[in-house]
């Protein structure tokens, strides 16, 4: 059995200003993305300019954290924050969800797309690519604040949380960051090298993603204000469900 190290969530201070670990962790996952695209852009492999992609990463940024809060609100606690709406603005308090940073992410590119008059698909196909380093860093976010822990488990590496009672978790924040990090970050930058038909990329992000996310799922506690839903799945098995076949859709209009 293994202890989490309770690591301080607050990195470092500057006077008043506390920067937490989580918050370095987006920093991180943003400059990852911003480096990897460089490297595309600089062998012929984007739909965009180097002037194009500093705007787009702006927009990513924007489509992350807008759409990463509102799904929170709107998915997970959406009566909460309509009998007390002043708390959406609360972020410091916490709550992100992906599925709403995805969505938040997909409208921002579309704008980008429509201003640059960029086709939209090779666009998403050349972002895909770039974003699993940075889910992973959030993932390790999770984890250096001991939140959204797994369930209870009697295997060799169940870990004590704090705050959630003294059985072993399994450390699923750790099972994100492998699955939906850093084997879909291979699996996706392998498949991309070559030319592929517009829009084979974006799937293969849609169905990687949701597999992995609903597959870790398994091993993650549900959220206790919700618990497991219908079929006994988590919420986020649901909103991971429609992005698999969303995925399989498009990549099989794809290959036609």
């Amino acid at each position: 059995m293994l202890v989490h190290p309770n690591i301080d969530p607050i990195a470092f201070s500057i006077g008043p200003l506390a920067v937490r670990w989580y918050g370095l962790m987006y920093l991180v996952g943003f400059a990852a993305a911003w480096w990897l695209g460089m490297r595309r852009i600089a062998r012929g492999m984007a739909p965009i300019t180097r002037a194009q992609f500093d705007d787009l990463i702006f927009y990513a940024v924007l489509g992350v954290i807008l759409g990463g809060r509102l799904g929170y609100v709107l998915f997970y606690k959406p009566g909460h924050y309509a009998a007390n709406p002043l708390e959406v603005f609360a972020v410091w308090q916490g709550g992100m969800s992906f599925h709403g940073g995805l969505l938040g992410v997909i409208l921002a590119m579309a704008w980008f797309a429509w201003r640059t008059r960029v086709d939209f698909l090779r666009l998403m196909d050349f972002i895909a690519p770039l974003c699993p380093l940075g889910i992973g860093a959030g993932r390790l976010g999770n984890f250096i604040n001991g939140e959204l822990y797994g369930r209870v488990t009697d295997v060799p590496w169940g870990m004590v949380f704090r705050g959630a009672g003294a059985a072993p978790r399994h450390p699923s924040q750790l099972y994100e960051f492998a699955l939906e990090g850093l084997a879909l970050f291979v699996l996706l930058w392998w498949y991309s090298a070559k030319p592929r038909a517009r829009g084979e990329v974006s799937a293969l992000f849609l169905i990687g993603y949701g597999s992995f996310r609903f597959i870790a799922e398994f091993g993650r506690e549900p959220d206790s204000f919700l618990g497991l839903l219908a079929l006994g799945l988590s919420m986020g098995q649901w909103l991971s469900a429609p992005m698999i076949l969303a995925g399989i859709a498009l990549f099989v209009w794809a290959r036609r």
